[in-house]
Parts: C-alpha cells; structure tokens; sequence
C-alpha cells in the first residue's frame, strides 16, 4: 500500500487518483522508498493556500486563545484567510464576550449574597473560585485541542464562530 503525497490517506499501489482528494498520486521511483507522509488536518478546515505561513496553522490556532493574537490573526495576512486560525480566533472572542456577561451576572449575584451574614460571603466564595477552576480548565482544554490541530465547538459559541469563520 501506498499513501498519496497529497492528503496523506492510504492508497492502493496500481492507481492513478487518489479516492479521497481525487489528485494524481505520485507513484515513487522503483529504486527510492517513499518516507510515509504526515496525516493531513481535517480537510474541512485546512487551508488550500499554498503561500507559506511564518507560523504554523495548530500554533496559531492555540495562540488565538490568547485574546490579542485573535485580533491580530483576523486582520493579519495569511492568516485571515485560513479557515481554522479564523475558527479558533472568533471562538475566543465569543468565549471572551461570554466570559464577561457571566462575570457581571456573578458579581450581581455575590452582592446579593452577601447581604447574608456569614454564610452569604461563604457561599460567593465557593462561587468565585469555581467559576475561576472552570475558567481555567476550558481555557486548557481549547489551548491543547487547538494544538492537536482539533476542532472543539463550544455549545452556542462554537457554531457562531464556525458561522463567521466559513464566510
């Protein structure tokens, strides 16, 4: 078996087409051995450009987590026009608006709490430090799958994101 050179699936050896992205497939010489190529992203979010970018695509998918880099992604060139860098920089924009319309509905919340004595403050407390947890380990998990070169919606947010980021 053979792999094409282009999406990197598994091919069989007497074709000319590969059946899964329909390109020629480059059989190798007979006297070299064909290294096995790296699996490809998911087509649906890799980029067909062919220009080279000064940062690899899962990079600057996980740098877009960072707030700024998520800004600049979406004016900077080539990256604005890469499908899964645009992805992950409108989902941490959404996220982040999110993120501030909770925080406000917590802190109005918490004021109400803690009107209650003792076990107001208490409870605002708990509130607080899971929020802050859950924050940090969704953060985390967006980071790392970003890396991985996945595409990991969040429920409302990540459809809205695939919506901007597919236009």
């Amino acid at each position: 078996m053979a792999f094409c050179v282009h999406c990197g699936s598994q091919i069989a050896d007497n074709v000319t087409f590969c059946p899964t992205c329909g390109k020629a497939a480059a059989q190798p010489n007979a006297g070299t051995v064909a290294a096995a190529p790296q699996p490809a992203p998911a087509a649906e979010y890799s980029t067909t450009a062919t220009t080279s970018t000064p940062i690899a695509e899962n990079i600057a998918g996980m740098l877009a987590y960072f707030i700024i880099p998520a800004i600049l992604f979406l004016l900077i060139e080539p990256y604005n026009r890469n499908r899964f860098v645009r992805f992950h920089s409108f989902q941490c924009l959404f996220g982040f608006a999110a993120v501030i319309v909770i925080d406000i509905a917590l802190k109005i919340l918490t004021s109400m709490l803690n009107l209650v004595p003792v076990v107001g403050w208490m409870v605002s407390t708990l509130l607080w430090g899971l929020w802050s947890l859950a924050l940090l380990a969704l953060w985390l998990l967006l980071v790392i799958k970003a890396y991985q070169h996945e595409i990991f919606k969040l429920p409302v947010i990540g459809d809205m994101a695939e919506k901007q980021a597919g236009a």
